[in-house]
Formats: structure tokens, sequence, C-alpha cells
């Protein structure tokens, strides 16, 4: 419920606009621009992973991980898996939507970066309290899978595979 309600909100209150990108090439490599900002959380994920490696007492490289390790490193690969999910939908995502629409590539963007955050924040509080920042990263890219997939086969059949 509150994805939605950010989302709008950025969209009206926000005053930027997405450049002119009259072709599908043009759209890609803005996606593939914007993409690069999402991928802040996982560097800083993977420093603070091998800082807590290296800072750990484990004096064996491949035994049993602390608590702390086992954290950053699960929050690691979950946020890699999610980024390509997420970018794979959004380069599809930049293909079918309008001129006027485009505007929703660099705050769908900003709403990945930031859910993946107050993910790993909750997840290092306890698991419990991760739900919150899954359901910021996970809805969004559902509602974008299902968005592309009414695109492909409702909106343009004709399309789908050239």
């Amino acid at each position: 419920l509150l994805c939605p309600c950010l989302i709008y909100g950025a969209y009206i209150f926000l005053p930027f606009d997405a450049p002119l990108l009259p072709t599908i090439s043009a759209r890609l490599v803005y996606t593939l621009r914007c993409a690069v900002f999402a991928t802040f959380p996982i560097v800083l994920g993977m420093i603070v992973s091998g800082i807590s490696r290296l800072c750990s007492s484990a004096l064996e490289p491949f035994g049993e991980l602390h608590r702390e390790v086992e954290i950053h490193r699960t929050y690691v690969s979950q946020s890699i898996h999610l980024f390509i999910l997420y970018f794979f939908n959004m380069a599809v995502l930049a293909t079918y939507l309008p001129q006027e629409l485009l505007k929703l590539i660099p705050l769908l963007t900003g709403l990945f970066a930031i859910s993946r955050l107050i993910f790993w924040m909750s997840y290092a509080i306890g698991r419990s309290f991760r739900a919150f920042g899954f359901s910021m990263t996970f809805l969004p890219l559902l509602a974008m899978l299902l968005w592309n997939l009414y695109g492909m086969f409702l909106l343009e059949p004709e399309n789908l595979l050239s």
C-alpha cells in the first residue's frame, strides 16, 4: 500500500521529466543508466560484507560464519538476484511505456535502492522485521512483471517476437 503512494507522490511532486526518447535503443540506454544507481546498495553490501569478514574472529576462511557475516552475505546474494529480475523487467517496461510515463524508470530505480537498504537494516535488527523491506522490493517487481505480461500479450501481441 505504501509503494504506490510513494511512486505517485514522487511522480506528481518531483520537478523532473524524462528526456525525449523516441527509439527503443535510447530507452534501453536510459534504463541501463538508471539501473547503475540501483547497484549502489549491492556494492555497499559487498564492501560491508568484506569488511565484516575481515574483522570476524574466524581463523578458517571456509569455516562456519558468524551471524554478522552471514547477514551481509545473504543480503548481497538476495539483492543480486532481485536486481537481475528488476533490471530485465525494467528494460521490458521501458519499451512499452509512453513518453510521458518514462519518468517512472528513475522513480522505480530509487524505490528499489531505498527498499533494499531498508531490508538490509531491518534484516540486521531481526529476521522477523525484514518483511517490510522485502515487500517494498518484491511487490513493485511483481507489478512490473504483470504490466509487462499485459503489454506483451494483450496490448501488442503482433509485436511479441519482433
